[in-house]
C-alpha cells in the first residue's frame, strides 16, 4: 500500500509542483515573446493540473481511491507525452528561442519525468486490476 501511495504522489508532485516551479518565469508564465493569450492558456493549464493533483493526493491519502487518482495522473502525464509526439504537426518545441533545451543524459526533462511517471503509474495501474480480479 505505501509503495502504490509513494508511487502516484511522486508523479503528482512532478506535474503539481514541479513543471509550476519550472515554468512560472521568463521562460514560459513572464516571457515577453509570448503573446498574453499563450501565456492565459499556460497559467491555466498550471492552476488545473495542480489543483487536479491536489485533489489526487486527497484521493490517494485520505480516500484510499487509488484507480481514480492514478486515471487523472495518467491522462496529465500522457497528455503531455502525446503532445510532445504530435508536436510538428502544430509547431511545437521543447525548445528555447535561444536553442537551448533542459536534458537529462540527453533526454529532455518533462519527457524522462513524465516518460517515467506514465510508465510508473500504467505498471500500477494494471497491477491493481489484476489484484481486483483475484478476489
Amino acid at each position: 500500500m505505501i509503495l502504490k501511495k509513494s508511487t502516484i504522489t511522486f508523479v503528482i508532485l512532478l506535474y503539481a509542483i514541479a513543471v509550476p516551479f519550472l515554468e512560472i518565469n521568463n521562460t514560459h508564465v513572464f516571457n515577453p515573446d509570448w503573446t498574453p493569450h499563450a501565456k492565459i492558456h499556460e497559467v491555466w493549464q498550471l492552476i488545473t493540473n495542480s489543483a487536479i493533483g491536489v485533489l489526487c493526493l486527497w484521493l490517494v491519502w485520505v480516500k484510499k481511491e487509488f484507480r481514480l487518482s492514478t486515471i487523472l495522473s495518467m491522462l496529465i502525464t500522457g497528455g503531455f507525452l502525446l503532445a510532445y509526439l504530435i508536436q510538428d504537426f502544430y509547431g511545437g518545441s521543447m525548445k528555447y528561442l535561444d536553442g537551448s533545451e533542459k536534458t537529462i543524459l540527453g533526454i529532455n526533462i518533462g519527457v524522462l519525468g513524465f516518460g517515467i511517471g506514465f510508465v510508473l503509474l500504467t505498471l500500477l495501474y494494471f497491477r491493481s486490476r489484476k489484484e481486483t480480479s483475484l478476489q
